[in-house]
């Protein structure tokens, strides 16, 4: 079994636990981030802490530790699972405190840091491609609870990602109450148009700032493809020559059919398979040393 970090300590998998009063667990009132290693590195590890300590800001958590000292145990984490290809799960609940809705009621927050590995799709689906269905689960509205903030509720996904299971696709795709797409149930969306054009919903939709979305947009500029942050419909993806989502777990993914309708010829197109293998070049060369 794995070595889980819990508030100061490191315990076996079998022996992590939360109490049952967490607000993390009782009402979703925490944050969290999704990190992945490669090759012994923290791949943008700076860009997930600083998000991290955003999030929580935000909500009015106060990390009891530095960014410096979370990083060192987020190491230390993966160091004592034995690991060089990881995903790192820290989590920042507000803490234990007895039932009721007010968060100023709980004491000191619950810090947790997981290190594992994970597989979202298998190698044929980077090679042939997935498919989505536009969920009829709208994204939630960004004046509600703003999409920066990765907190520890995700039912809105989740039940999107139901609607694709039950309707046989691979992802779901969230549209706004405007009908324009904001992205995929845990990813970020870009379309290659007819204009030789990257495109990505603005977050203002309600899109996550994503990472690896900011990352594929450096990675896009420095080959001179045009990329621009601009809403788009269902029309305007069902017609683009090529599709790709990109997230730190599913790093950047083929899309090749949505609603059952064929995107581009139906198969990876070459500027989503030249960013995926600058991608993962990338990934295997930089990074916050773990050893």
């Amino acid at each position: 079994m794995g070595i889980v970090y819990i508030n100061g300590d490191f315990v076996p998998t079998e022996s992590a636990k939360v109490s049952v009063y967490d607000r993390g667990l009782l009402y979703g009132d925490g944050v969290f981030e999704g990190i992945r290693a490669y090759n012994g590195r923290v791949f943008k590890l700076d860009e997930h802490i600083d998000r991290l300590y955003e999030s929580a800001h935000s909500i009015l958590i106060k990390i009891p530790m530095s960014k410096e000292e979370f990083k060192e145990t987020l190491a230390e984490t993966i160091r004592r699972n034995g690991l060089r290809d990881a995903y790192i799960r820290p989590i920042v609940t507000r803490g234990v405190k007895g039932l009721g809705i007010n968060p100023w009621d709980a004491m000191s927050p619950t810090v947790i840091i997981i290190a594992d590995k994970i597989t979202l799709y298998s190698s044929k689906m980077y090679e042939d491609g997935i498919t989505a269905v536009c969920a009829s689960t709208m994204r939630n509205n960004p004046n509600a609870c703003n999409p920066q903030i990765k907190s520890l509720n995700y039912l809105n996904s989740a039940m999107a990602k139901y609607e694709a299971y039950l309707a046989g696709a691979d992802e779901a795709i969230f549209l706004n109450p405007q009908g324009y797409v904001v992205e995929a149930a845990v990813d970020n969306i870009f379309i290659y148009t007819k204009q030789g054009e990257l495109v990505t919903p603005p977050t203002y939709l309600g899109a996550l700032r994503g990472i690896t979305r900011d990352t594929v947009i450096e990675i896009a500029r420095a080959k001179g493809i045009p990329v621009k942050e601009e809403p788009f419909t269902r029309h305007d993806l069902y017609n683009a020559v090529e599709s790709f989502l990109t997230g730190t777990a599913a790093e950047v993914i083929p899309l090749v059919k949505v609603d059952g309708r064929v995107i581009g010829d139906g198969r990876p197109g070459k500027i989503t398979r030249e960013i995926m293998m600058a991608y993962r070049e990338l990934t295997q060369n930089s990074g916050y040393p773990v050893y």
